[in-house]
């Protein structure tokens, strides 16, 4: 299985100081975050997109190219590109660049989104949320898939026999759909053929177990192996030394991004009994020591058999320290032994 990071790259005030980082700090902090996680050995690191204010990167190509030059074997991918507001031209060019500058180490996760922001940004009508996005995937795939492209469509200028360039070093290069619990999603990945990622944040992950059963029944309804198509789990954690002292470290910042985010959707307030009962066993944050987190990701492997796992360390703003101390047992410890118990090969830390 492989094991990564992704991180919205936040630019909230530290719930303790209430300092908020400069933006080119955070940037900073980044490249080194992605440096020390190809250097432990992880496999994936995703960069999402976003259009406010306390989120860094709108343009997640950008970041991931730089992060191409600084490192040599982890994959980078966005996480997610927010396809339905974005010419899927442009995506595609500006990610087969990615690819060319990393050596064929690029991939689009492309999704919807959990904010709405790009849509009168770009001057889109929310009320074509859906058709958006089925009609712009249906385009990045053409362009993947052919060097000249004919095509045609409601929101976008058609194409006629037009070449688009510059074609990546892989073929075809990845393109994974992130969901966050809509069936309707998921079978337009199994119909499609295109690797899913799912996002567990909350609750419990049986409860999803579900949605992976129906996109593998899909896949075979429509004549696929399913064993060909990797599924992907993403989730919200943090790894200390010991599970209190992470828990200890990781609330703050988790309770002030739930409940800023909860006014803005009508959440009810987290408090830290809840918190507790998500960081337990069964709950869907992977928050404790490294052996904490080891359990939990095998836990979730026997409910999914996925192919990926990434975490997301970063849910509001952290000591950078302590995020690159994360990174490190992540890298050192939990993915070794992950890949031990799963009989996965690791790959070797440069």
């Amino acid at each position: 299985m492989e094991l990564g990071i992704y991180t919205f790259v936040e630019a909230t005030p530290d719930p303790t100081t209430g300092r908020v980082l400069a933006p080119a700090q955070r940037i900073a902090n980044l490249m080194e975050e992605i440096r020390l996680a190809d250097e432990v050995g992880l496999d994936v690191f995703g960069i999402g997109e976003h259009h406010r204010a306390d989120y860094v990167v709108s343009a997640p190509a950008v970041v991931l190219g730089a992060a191409a030059a600084v490192t040599k074997r982890i994959r980078l991918t966005s996480a997610v590109t927010v396809l339905s507001s974005d010419d899927p031209v442009r995506v595609f060019q500006a990610f087969s660049t990615v690819d060319l500058l990393s050596g064929g180490r690029a991939e689009i996760m492309a999704g919807r989104g959990s904010f709405i922001e790009s849509f009168p940004l770009f001057g889109y009508d929310l009320s074509d949320y859906d058709s958006l996005f089925a009609e712009k995937l249906e385009l990045l795939l053409a362009l993947r898939d052919n060097e000249r492209v004919t095509w045609q469509g409601e929101h976008r200028a058609a194409l006629q026999n037009q070449p688009v360039h510059p074609r990546p070093v892989q073929s075809p290069l990845p393109v994974w759909i992130a969901v966050g619990g809509t069936p309707q999603s998921v079978v337009r990945a199994a119909m499609l053929g295109l690797p899913l990622a799912v996002a567990i944040i909350g609750g419990t992950p049986d409860r999803f177990r579900p949605l992976v059963e129906l996109y593998r029944e899909a896949l075979r309804r429509a004549g696929r192996d399913p064993k060909d198509y990797p599924v992907g789990i993403n989730s919200h954690g943090f790894i200390a030394e010991d599970t209190t002292h992470a828990a200890d470290i990781w609330y703050p910042a988790y309770a002030d991004t739930m409940n800023r985010l909860g006014r803005e959707r009508g959440w009810p307030p987290t408090n830290r009994a809840q918190y507790e009962a998500q960081i337990g066993p069964r709950g869907a944050l992977l928050v404790g020591s490294p052996n904490a987190v080891i359990d939990k990701i095998l836990y979730e492997h026997e409910l999914f058999r996925h192919d990926r796992f990434l975490m997301q360390f970063s849910v509001g703003t952290l000591p950078h320290a302590d995020l690159m101390k994360a990174i490190e047992l992540y890298g050192t410890v939990v993915a070794p032994a992950v890949r031990k118990a799963l009989g996965t090969e690791a790959r070797q830390a440069g």
